[in-house]
């Protein structure tokens, strides 16, 4: 490119730049709003409250909980719409992708009618079983997995998508059964992106808190995530509020900044 070119195409216009820093301006003010009102003269004593560290290695322990049922799940499910050659996989990954833009409420909500003690399904679980899932621990992985899910399923898919077939179909002529293809071939060429999605798919599930208060309720040690646990806070201890809210921040961080490199990878 000339001198010329990359001198126009590092030119914004002001009609362009205004609505650019309102918007940056929009993005951050917040955050740096929540660091300046953060109680750093006591935020040790904050840190070491029992209450935050219940609420945050419930939230560790039911995120990565739910992220391993994402993965068990999700990686199968993205092979199938990416090579299952199924017809209306459009209709199908339009419902796998639906809790990306569905209230989380509401799907705290289908789960209740689903799997709750007189669901469609929770009622065979009670009576069958013994188990009833709403308003306990596993209620909240299941919560928390029914709206990571499709972020990792998006990653897998579009990382099969993105492999060469080549490899597997060589496989294939060496004898090599679908199995083993898949395991040998397949999962090793789209590791970078199911890193990506179970990172993506983790962060979601521990911010999680619509789905999570409809379906699991809000009991402490037993169901409130850090995400309830600010909610709770802001009635009775606003900086414990701060506090949880600056943990969860910078997780985000740490997971954006780990993927970093692999999104401009993938726009180059």
């Amino acid at each position: 490119m000339s001198r010329r070119g990359r001198s126009t195409s590092g030119r914004l216009p002001l009609v362009l730049l205004l609505p650019a820093l309102i918007g940056l301006a929009f993005l951050l003010i917040p955050l740096i709003g929540l660091l300046a009102k953060a109680p750093w003269s006591t935020l040790p004593a904050k840190l070491h409250s029992a209450d935050v560290w219940q609420a945050l290695r419930l939230s560790l322990v039911c995120a990565t909980s739910a992220t391993a049922v994402c993965l068990v799940l999700g990686v199968p499910l993205a092979w199938l719409l990416a090579r299952g050659g199924l017809p209306g996989r459009s209709v199908i990954r339009a419902f796998v992708t639906v809790p990306l833009v569905l209230p989380p409420v509401v799907g705290g909500v289908a789960l209740l009618l689903v799997l709750g003690r007189r669901g469609l399904v929770g009622q065979y679980l009670d009576s069958w079983f013994g188990i009833s899932l709403p308003f306990t621990t596993a209620g909240v992985i299941v919560a928390e997995a029914f709206v990571a899910m499709p972020f990792l399923v998006i990653s897998v898919e579009g990382a099969l998508r993105a492999a060469d077939p080549r490899y597997e179909e060589a496989a294939a002529t060496l004898g090599a059964g679908r199995w083993t293809t898949f395991r040998r071939v397949t999962l090793p060429s789209i590791a970078p992106g199911i890193v990506a999605g179970t990172v993506l798919c983790w962060a979601r599930a521990l911010g999680e808190f619509g789905a999570t208060i409809t379906f699991a309720g809000n009991f402490p040690g037993r169901t409130t995530t850090m995400p309830l646990a600010v909610y709770l806070a802001l009635e009775t201890d606003p900086d414990v509020a701060v506090v949880l809210s600056l943990v969860l921040l910078l997780v985000s961080v740490v997971v954006l900044a780990s993927l970093r490199e692999r999104w401009i990878s993938g726009l180059q």
